[in-house]
C-alpha cells in the first residue's frame, strides 16, 4: 500500500504523541519511537515548510548551535570518539524545527498536551501506590525492576519525575485560571499573574507565592532539613573545603568558569568536557576542589566550555526566542512558557538540554506546542486567499477603465466574496 503525504502526516501525528506519551517510562521505547516518528514526518514534509522554520529564530537557533557543534570538532584536543560523543548531546535540537514545521500544519496539538498529562497521571498514581505499598509487597513485583526498590518513583528517576509533575501541576494551575478568571478570581504564581493580570498579578503572586513557600518549609519536615541542611553543606564548603553536594556545585561553577576564560571565545572543542574538567581538578588541592567531575552541572558552562562564549550566546538566544515564541495569549502558549522556563531554571543547576528525558522534553514540547501556537496564530482568510479576494474585487468593479478607485475600496478585511 502506497502511502501518501496526508496520510504520512498523520501517521507522524500519532507518532509524535506516542513519544511524548512514552517519555516519563521507558528510554528504550522512546527512542524506538523518535526513529519511527522521523521515517514517518522526513517524507511528510515538505522542504518549503522546514526552510520557513529555519529562517525563524525558533527554528534556526537550534541548528545553528549544531553547526557550532560540529565545527567545534575540529579543534577539541581529546579523541575522535570523545568528540563524536560531544556532539550527540546536540542532536536532538535538529528536530525542533521539524515539529514547527509538522504541528504548524497539524492540528494533533492539544490532543498531544491531553495524552501527556494523562500518561503523568498514571505515573502519578502508580508513584502513589508504590510509596504507600509496603517494600516487601514492592520488591515481589517484577514488571519495573530496580525502580520498585526506589520510593514513590516507578520509572526513570526522581528528578525527570518532578520535572513531569511540574510542568503538568503548572498547566493545570493555568487552565483552571483561565477558567476563573471570568469569575472575578486572582491567580498565584508570579507567571500566571503576570501573563493573565499583568503586573499587579505579579506582586500578589510573588506576596502569596512567599507566603506559600515559608508554610511549606516549616510544615513538610523533609523541606525543612533539606534547606537546613542545604546551609550547613556550603558553610562546610566555604569554611572547610569540605566535599559536600551544595559545596561541589559551587565548585564545579568557580571550575567551570576559570576552563572558559581560557578559551573564552569559541571554546576548548566539542567533547572536551570531561577532559578539562579532569585537568582542573588535577591542578587543585583541598578536598572539594579535587573532587573529578565529569559535569559542569549547568547547561550554559556544559555549552561554554567546548564553544565558548559565541556558543553560550547562542544556547541564551534560543532560549530567548522559544519563551518569545509563546508571549502570545492562551492555554497553549502558557504551557509552552512553562516548558521554557522549567527548562532554563534547571539548566543552572543541571545540563538538562543533554540528558535524555529533559532534553527530549523540552524538543517535543517546545516543537509541539510551538507548531500548533503558530497554526492557531496564522490569519485565516474566509472565503478564499487574500489575492483571489483582491481579484474578484477588482473584476467586479470593472477594471481600471470603469472604477480606478472603486476596486481599491473593495477589497476589505473580512468581506467574504462568492467565488
Amino acid at each position: 500500500m502506497k502511502l501518501d503525504r496526508p496520510t504520512l502526516q498523520q501517521l507522524a501525528d500519532w507518532l509524535a504523541i506516542a513519544v511524548i506519551v512514552s517519555l516519563p517510562w521507558s528510554t528504550s521505547a522512546t527512542l524506538a519511537l523518535i526513529v519511527l516518528w522521523l521515517i514517518a514526518v522526513l517524507p511528510a514534509l515538505d522542504v518549503a515548510s522546514i526552510r520557513r522554520e529555519l529562517s525563524t529564530a525558533a527554528g534556526g537557533l537550534p541548528v545553528l548551535l549544531w553547526v557550532l557543534a560540529a565545527i567545534g570538532m575540529l579543534w577539541a584536543d581529546v579523541s575522535f570518539a570523545d568528540r563524536i560523543d560531544g556532539l550527540g548531546g546536540f542532536h536532538r535540537l535538529l528536530a525542533i524545527p521539524v515539529l514547527l514545521a509538522q504541528f504548524r500544519r497539524s492540528d494533533y496539538g492539544r490532543r498531544a498536551c491531553s495524552a501527556f498529562l494523562i500518561s503523568a497521571i498514571v505515573m502519578l498514581a502508580l508513584s502513589w501506590i508504590l510509596a504507600l505499598m509496603p517494600k516487601a509487597a514492592a520488591a515481589s513485583v517484577p514488571v519495573f525492576g530496580r525502580h520498585f526498590a526506589l520510593y514513590g518513583v516507578p520509572a526513570k528517576d526522581y528528578i525527570f519525575q518532578s520535572s513531569v509533575f511540574l510542568i503538568c501541576a503548572m498547566a493545570l494551575i493555568a487552565a483552571a485560571c483561565e477558567r476563573w478568571r471570568g469569575w472575578g478570581w486572582r491567580n498565584l504564581a508570579i507567571l500566571l499573574g503576570h501573563r493573565l493580570f499583568g503586573w499587579r498579578g505579579v506582586v500578589v503572586g510573588g506576596i502569596l507565592a512567599a507566603a506559600l513557600i515559608a508554610a511549606a518549609v516549616f510544615v513538610s519536615p523533609y523541606l525543612y532539613l533539606r534547606v537546613t541542611y542545604t546551609l550547613t553543606e556550603l558553610r562546610g564548603y566555604l569554611n572547610a573545603d569540605a566535599a559536600t553536594s551544595a559545596g561541589l556545585h559551587l565548585d564545579f561553577l568557580r571550575r567551570s568558569a576559570e576552563i572558559v576564560a581560557t578559551a573564552p571565545a569559541f571554546g576548548h572543542g566539542t567533547g572536551s568536557i570531561a577532559e578539562q574538567l579532569r585537568l582542573a581538578a588535577s591542578g587543585s588541592s583541598g578536598t572539594a576542589s579535587a573532587a573529578a567531575a565529569v559535569n559542569p552541572h549547568n547547561q550554559i558552562f556544559a555549552v561554554a566550555i567546548q564553544l565558548g562564549i559565541v556558543g553560550a550566546g547562542v544556547l541564551l538566544a534560543m532560549w530567548a526566542a522559544h519563551f518569545l515564541l509563546f508571549r502570545g495569549a492562551g492555554l497553549l502558549a502558557l504551557i509552552g512558557t512553562f516548558i521554557v522556563v522549567e527548562n532554563f531554571t534547571s539548566s543552572l543547576v543541571t545540563s538538562h538540554l543533554f540528558d535524555f528525558g529533559q532534553g527530549w522534553l523540552y524538543v517535543f514540547g517546545v516543537g509541539i506546542i510551538g507548531g500548533t501556537v503558530r497554526r492557531n496564530d496564522a490569519p485565516r482568510v474566509s472565503g478564499g486567499s487574500a489575492l483571489k479576494r483582491f481579484s474578484i474585487v477588482y473584476v467586479r468593479s470593472g477594471g481600471p477603465g470603469r472604477d480606478p478607485k472603486g476596486w481599491r475600496h473593495g477589497l476589505k478585511p473580512g468581506n467574504d466574496m462568492p467565488g
